[in-house]
């Protein structure tokens, strides 16, 4: 047996938890689901959390999320006897009074001791429960006070900050030990504090990124390079995103295909661009859909697919996201990779707030010619004399002409 919990929970822990560039975490998964259908509640636990998305467990993972069987499992936990089972399933909401009397617990008190004896002893999982106790006050519920236990306002608020303040330790052993989400936790004390009761204290804050980066932490690798980048120290940044992305955290391959694709700090290399937007794609990254798609749509770096280009610059609009407007709008005036359809194509273009001159000769070009919508020669010439610098308006304004009564007519 492990130091702490079951072999099978502790090493889940570390693939999912401590060390995720192990790249075991699908093979804990199955491993969870096994131990907890054998009836160990730590690793119904630890499943439960894997189901819950991206804010309980990282994101490259890859695990589904099933916030109903989430829920099952924890009520789980707290039946097979998991102490930090009821100390998470009271953080989610999942700890009714029914569900709490199946707990093999005489209080809730009870359950926090035998968490914070295995947070004393250096288990980093329970170090950050702990923390995460006083962080959202749930010492409340399981101390049973509220503010009618004290005898004024202040004293109410006096026992808050002792108890509040408490999560810091604990977030910082947490941290130190290998849960990024401590971390998280720690700058959103520092940079907002809580309420009146903790004021905040920003300056602590600032290096936290950094020290995760450099512990290995592929998602604070990333949010440490966006950091570096803001600040101006591209290079350095760029050297961040890459130990980001060769660790798992997929989103950080735009960066630097970005990067290669415009020579920012390095040469100059689209092809290499490509191969990076194309690792980003499993993230569901738009920016590396847009940039690939443009990158198919001139056949830039990759061999010419205008129906490739149109797929990823469609999902990534889909999205919600306008950057690959102007190639879906080519493409569908164009019939580059799908049919022609002119009227589309007028949506789409009439859709970008943004100056281009691409647009306004495709949208020039509609106008006056009547695809898609009711010929206007005159709107069509204004659109076509945004774009000076490109040869294609030049020559469609060339097949247009004034005539004395001042009206806009074909030569």
């Amino acid at each position: 047996m492990g130091q702490f919990f079951s072999d099978v929970v502790e090493q889940a822990l570390q693939n999912i938890y401590y060390d995720v560039r192990t790249g075991r975490g699908q093979e804990s998964f199955r491993q969870l689901e096994q131990a907890s259908a054998s009836g160990d509640g730590d690793a119904s636990c630890i499943l439960a959390r894997c189901l819950c998305g991206y804010q309980y467990t990282w994101s490259g993972h890859g695990f589904p999320e099933d916030d109903r069987r989430a829920e099952k499992l924890m009520r789980k936990s707290v039946e097979q006897g998991s102490a930090v089972g009821v100390l998470v399933a009271l953080r989610s909401g999942e700890l009714s009074p029914a569900v709490e009397r199946t707990m093999g617990f005489s209080s809730l008190q009870e359950a926090f001791e035998v968490v914070r004896e295995k947070a004393e002893m250096g288990d980093p999982f329970c170090q950050y429960t702990v923390g995460n106790v006083y962080f959202w006050w749930d010492f409340l519920r399981i101390q049973g006070k509220d503010k009618n236990s004290f005898p004024s306002h202040e004293a109410f608020k006096a026992y808050l900050r002792e108890n509040i303040s408490q999560c810091e330790e604990w977030f910082w052993k947490a941290f130190r030990g290998g849960m990024y989400h401590a971390g998280n936790n720690l700058n959103q004390y520092y940079r907002k504090g809580d309420e009146d009761i903790i004021l905040p204290q920003p300056q602590k804050a600032e290096g936290i990124f950094r020290i995760g980066a450099e512990r290995g932490y592929p998602t604070h690798q990333y949010t440490y390079a966006k950091e570096l980048d803001k600040a101006g120290r591209k290079e350095e940044a760029l050297e961040w995103h890459k130990k980001a992305a060769e660790g798992g955290e997929l989103d950080s391959w735009y960066y630097v295909g970005v990067a290669y694709e415009e020579g920012r700090g390095v040469p100059r290399d689209v092809s290499y661009a490509a191969k990076c937007y194309e690792k980003g794609l499993s993230s569901e990254s738009i920016g590396c859909r847009n940039r690939l798609g443009a990158l198919y749509m001139d056949g830039n770096g990759v061999p010419q697919d205008y129906q490739k280009g149109v797929k990823l610059l469609e999902e990534a609009y889909r999205s919600g996201n306008k950057w690959g407007l102007v190639y879906l709008g080519r493409a569908y005036a164009k019939g580059l990779g799908v049919p022609y359809d002119h009227g589309k194509a007028r949506e789409l273009l009439e859709k970008v707030t943004w100056e281009n001159p691409e647009k306004d000769y495709l949208l020039g070009m509609l106008y006056a010619r009547g695809l898609g919508v009711p010929e206007d020669i005159k709107k069509g010439v204004e659109y076509l004399k945004k774009a000076p610098g490109r040869e294609d308006a030049r020559e469609e304004l060339a097949k247009y002409k004034k005539t004395l009564f001042g009206k806009w007519v074909r030569r």
